[in-house]
């Protein structure tokens, strides 16, 4: 029984659009269009992603690790200098997040906001938690900052697949107005597998809109 429960809840925990621990937002179902979000940077990578979306005058969100921002506050301003959204990743991306006590992910959060608003001036009101993972603690964490919880509908899982073609086709397969889909800016195939799903996307007359706007939501407080 015991297993069965521990089972049951890592499931839970695991996938962020049950919505089972905390209501997130996943898609915008009736819209004419869909959503780009990127996480994990800033990285060197993010500048060749802000380039192709420029190219096809495209808008999306990226949600940043605090740490990175340290590292890369160029490229964090970077991205909200070109008409991109930036959202709230933890400070440190922990491969132990789903493990943190409820403090330590608070924490986790108002590290990522401080550094955030120091390099930029603005205080994002969206939050993504890593690996997706929502569980008691991350809900009350959440219910403590005030944060919106962002999820998606479509996940690329590029961070586990080195094929650009595999990436691309994952995306693609199933794809409709009003999806929200999750790709990684710090990878270097996302470049070439952006630039394929953008053309897709023209191809199939299916517009792109910044995720704030197709979610008709406030991103920043």
């Amino acid at each position: 029984m015991a297993v069965i429960y521990i089972s049951t809840i890592l499931i839970l925990s695991t996938n962020i659009r049950l919505n089972f621990f905390q209501n997130s937002i996943h898609s915008a179902v009736g819209k004419d269009g869909i959503g780009l979000s990127f996480d994990d940077g800033p990285h060197p990578n993010t500048l060749k992603i802000l380039d192709i979306l420029d190219e096809f005058e495209v808008k999306a969100l990226f949600f940043c690790i605090g740490k990175n921002i340290a590292e890369h506050p160029e490229i964090y301003r970077e991205i909200i200098k070109r008409g991109h959204v930036v959202g709230n990743h933890t400070f440190s991306h922990s491969r132990k997040f789903g493990f943190l006590s409820t403090r330590a992910i608070i924490s986790e959060i108002q590290q990522c906001d401080r550094i955030a608003t120091e390099v930029s001036g603005l205080k994002t009101k969206l939050f993504r938690p890593p690996f997706g993972v929502i569980n008691p603690k991350v809900s009350r964490a959440i219910l403590a900052t005030g944060h919106i919880t962002i999820g998606w509908s479509v996940r690329s899982y590029d961070a586990i697949t080195s094929s650009p073609d595999k990436i691309y086709k994952r995306i693609t397969k199933d794809l409709k107005a009003g999806d929200l889909i999750l790709l990684h800016d710090n990878i270097p195939q996302s470049a070439k597998v952006l630039e394929q799903l953008l053309v897709f996307l023209n191809q199939k007359k299916l517009k792109t809109i910044r995720p704030d706007h197709l979610l008709d939501i406030d991103a920043y407080s």
